[in-house]
């Protein structure tokens, strides 16, 4: 780890561009950190960690509220798995509906659309949309995975986040709020006190749980496919804001493309192409960032250690109480 410009604590290799879009966002955030495989993104860097005592920003969360992993090992072993990859691999094809756009093949109820926060206005015309949406992987990077680990035993990885959902109630907040447009302006940045910025708030929060469901959906359903049950799972975001304490002061924690690492959280780290890591941050911010591409690990998070669970598959991580508001 690296101090960056007297203040910034860099976590790996860092390219100038990147560099500079993390001090463009410390301009404004009372803390700032960047995180392992960090690169550019809009307004804030992907692997960038921005806080603010009084303030939220869409930028920071960015258009995929949400977007997170799940991992859930199953009552499977890993040779009946292979002896029917073929079969079930197409049963998840036809089943999950996957690309940009997509609606369900299954219409899927949920008490998520029963919140009265779907009155808001920015909201409101989005709740069709996301009932016939909730549960579709999209495109991307965005995934389900199947993989064992070195027990044999089968886990299923998936990694996407609130769909249309997300990106409309993101457009719309930027757009209210006159952000500019591009990657390396400076973010967007709500008062939590303004009318604004307690919607967006409020807005998050609803796609957030949205994000959620879909993914506990789609574990579901594919733990359904295989014939097997659930028996252990590991789930989080690493696209959205925290209300958390750090060196005694509440923050909004906004972590774009990280996740929480909190001691004893347990942590999914995984893609779609090549081997993957994960870490427990030693900053006053506990961030972790997920390195993309490839073999899958499920992580538990000591106070002082990290334990390897299994290999092989995609991404994801698990929530505490504190750090996920459901």
């Amino acid at each position: 780890m690296e101090i960056f410009d007297n203040q910034i604590p860099v976590f790996g290799q860092a390219d100038d561009r990147t560099l500079n879009q993390i001090r463009v966002c410390a301009r404004t955030a009372d803390k700032v950190a960047l995180m392992p495989d960090n690169h550019v993104g809009y307004g804030v860097p992907i692997g960038g960690v921005v806080a603010y005592k009084n303030a939220i920003s869409p930028t920071g969360v960015g258009y995929d509220i949400g977007c997170g992993n799940k991992a859930v090992r199953v009552d499977m072993p890993g040779v009946e798995l292979r002896a029917r990859i073929g079969k079930i691999m197409d049963d998840v094809w036809s089943i999950i509906s996957f690309g940009v756009g997509r609606k369900n093949n299954e219409r899927v109820d949920h008490t998520l659309f029963d919140d009265v926060a779907w009155k808001l206005k920015a909201i409101s015309p989005l709740k069709e949309l996301a009932r016939n949406q909730l549960g579709t992987v999209g495109s991307g990077n965005h995934y389900v995975d199947l993989f064992t680990d070195e027990e044999d035993l089968v886990w299923i990885g998936v990694h996407f986040g609130s769909r249309g959902l997300g990106h409309k109630t993101a457009t719309h907040f930027l757009k209210a709020a006159g952000a500019s447009d591009g990657m390396d302006v400076e973010p967007c940045v709500l008062s939590t006190d303004s009318d604004l910025g307690v919607d967006y708030l409020e807005a998050m929060r609803v796609a957030g749980d949205y994000a959620y469901a879909g993914r506990d959906w789609v574990c579901t359903r594919v733990a359904e496919i295989l014939g097997a049950t659930i028996v252990e799972e590991v789930h989080n975001h690493h696209n959205y804001a925290w209300r958390e304490e750090h060196g005694g002061e509440q923050l909004w924690v906004v972590r774009k493309g990280a996740t929480p690492a909190f001691p004893g959280q347990r942590g999914f780290v995984g893609g779609t192409s090549s081997r993957s890591f994960s870490r427990e941050s030693k900053t006053s911010m506990l961030v972790i960032r997920s390195i993309p591409p490839c073999t899958a690990r499920v992580v538990q998070w000591a106070a002082a250690r990290q334990q390897a669970l299994s290999t092989a598959g995609p991404e994801r991580s698990n929530v505490p109480a504190r750090s996920l508001p459901r």
